[in-house]
């Protein structure tokens, strides 16, 4: 639970600092983006100065249609005095380090989340850090825009699966009733988000789904994409996102680990359901995440050996 006190020096520390850097973390997805730039356009409106940072120059285009997404910047300022990380579970989530003697505010929802700022509003029954901002505005009485909403819409409804996960509650669709009332459009919303996929992704796709194996009884199904495979398609990596859900679906299976090797290193992400869990997993390989929605890496760039790690975890932990 979140204690007032925190709204409160929190709401005071953007208001009196002069330059704000809200953070975002690497490999952006709409969450993360879309609660920074829903704070971004209220400092804009208020004429605060600041900035939207990510390490990244590649942002998901899918997002471009967010007021003041064309003002994100890879490049860090010469001067600030706050920093605001949006959807970081730690402070190493941006793959950047800034100065410790700043002051920090920590807006976040996942369960590992190690409370790592000065002021942190981190709520682990919100379905996204959308809707934790989105509280933080309730109650410090903070106005939210037209184009305001529509960053917020978007983050609730990517990072919830549109509105699919067990933590969408009724306190979910409130804020969604009042975003409405903002005269934002969620049918365009969502075919921007959802309707602007590549060519590429399909040349992509195929080669991920067809490195499905299934272990112990079908419950657990592993995936993987190899660096090589984005040259030759001419795809990213943001392209295959969808792969891990898609085997989800797949009735028997209840946990999907999905390895992507990049540059020698291999980044892994995990979801499950009918009541199986993944944050323990991507605690034991150094990551952390949701219960069923969590990530994590291993050192080696071995499919095979990163595979063999994980499932005899999963087998040793049933």
């Amino acid at each position: 639970m979140i204690i007032n006190t925190s709204y409160e020096k929190a709401f005071d520390s953007l208001h009196k600092a002069r330059y704000i850097l809200i953070v975002t973390h690497l490999n952006p997805d709409a969450d993360t983006l879309s609660s920074a730039l829903a704070l971004s356009n209220y400092l804009t409106e208020h004429k605060k100065k600041h900035k939207v940072f990510n390490k990244s120059k590649n942002l998901p285009n899918n997002l471009d249609h967010l007021h003041l997404f064309s003002k994100i910047t890879h490049l860090e300022p010469k001067f600030y005095d706050l920093i605001v990380y949006m959807d970081c579970g730690d402070i190493e989530r941006p793959g950047i380090t800034f100065d410790s003697n700043i002051t920090t505010l920590n807006f976040d929802h996942h369960e590992s989340n190690n409370n790592f700022a000065t002021y942190n509003i981190v709520d682990i029954n919100k379905a996204s850090t959308s809707e934790v901002l989105f509280d933080f505005f309730e109650k410090n009485q903070m106005e939210i825009s037209k184009n305001g909403a529509e960053c917020f819409y978007t983050g609730i409804y990517d990072d919830s699966l549109k509105f699919s996960t067990p933590r969408v509650d009724k306190s979910t669709f409130d804020k969604i009733s009042f975003l409405l009332e903002k005269k934002i459009d969620p049918n365009y919303l969502a075919q921007q988000l959802i309707r602007r996929d590549s060519l590429a992704k399909y040349r992509l796709l195929p080669r991920v789904l067809d490195s499905l194996e299934l272990h112990h009884e079908g419950k657990t199904a592993t995936i993987y994409l190899l660096e090589e495979w984005l040259g030759t398609s001419g795809a990213t990596i943001k392209d295959c996102d969808d792969a891990i859900d898609m085997i989800l679906n797949i009735k028997i299976v209840d946990i999907v680990v999905f390895a992507r090797v990049i540059k020698g290193k291999t980044r892994i992400s995990l979801r499950s359901k009918n009541g199986a869990t993944v944050n323990e997993i991507a605690k034991h390989f150094n990551g952390g995440g949701h219960t069923m929605a969590a990530g994590c890496s291993h050192p080696s760039a071995d499919i095979d050996e990163v595979f063999k790690d994980i499932l005899n975890f999963i087998q040793g932990d049933k």
